[in-house]
């Protein structure tokens, strides 16, 4: 009889969450699990090694950002089982400021690798409904379009461009925005230095 763990990982979900095909509900059941139990940490690192092959050999271009949420969602899970304590980061609003997330932007371990990819995530809180990230952006982040949770982001350091549709956005530190739902947008970094700024996705109720 096989154990919970390898029907788990035989049922195709892993594959779904990692292509970002899973819904809000899945994304906490894998991510339960996979802090729970080694083995599924390990499958969903095999199954990115696999997918980023494939996509390699045949000219298929990944999901974006795709990589860069999955191992920070693995970092994040990986904190946790070392005793971090989860922490709950403010709603980031349009009054937010800076020193709001100073708890986390000043620990040591929220910093950019001198190695790192073009987008760069540190997830510094995680609730079903709201995850909370610090982001380091180098170049841009390719269009998406978001219809099931709110996008916002407060920007650190650096200057970038949003373009919402028609619109185009200018942002500079200590700004504020928030992306429109079903609105496709892609964010542009203007200074020479990365964009950081602090993200939350928050699912629409």
């Amino acid at each position: 009889m096989k154990d919970t763990v390898t029907e788990y990982i035989e049922s195709g979900i892993l594959e779904l969450y990692v292509m970002g095909l899973t819904s809000a509900a899945e994304n906490e059941e894998v991510e339960l699990m996979a802090a729970t139990h080694k083995a599924i940490r390990q499958e969903l690192d095999t199954i990115l090694t696999t997918m980023e092959l494939y996509a390699s050999e045949h000219a298929v271009a990944p999901r974006p950002l795709m990589k860069s949420l999955f191992l920070a969602t693995v970092d994040y899970l990986n904190r946790l089982e070392k005793g971090e304590p989860a922490s709950f980061p403010p709603l980031l609003t349009i009054s937010s400021s800076l020193s709001d997330y100073a708890p986390w932007l000043n620990r040591p371990d929220m910093f950019l690798p001198e190695i790192a990819e073009d987008t760069y995530i540190k997830i510094i809180g995680h609730i079903p409904t709201m995850t909370t990230a610090i982001v380091w952006l180098k170049n841009k982040a390719d269009a998406e379009v978001h219809r099931k949770e709110y996008e916002r982001f407060l920007v650190i350091e650096g200057t970038c461009t949003v373009t919402a549709g028609e619109a185009i956005h200018s942002l500079a530190p200590g700004n504020y925005y928030e992306v429109p739902l079903h609105t496709s947008h892609v964010i542009q970094v203007t200074s020479k230095q990365p964009c950081k700024v602090v993200l939350q996705r928050v699912a629409v109720e």
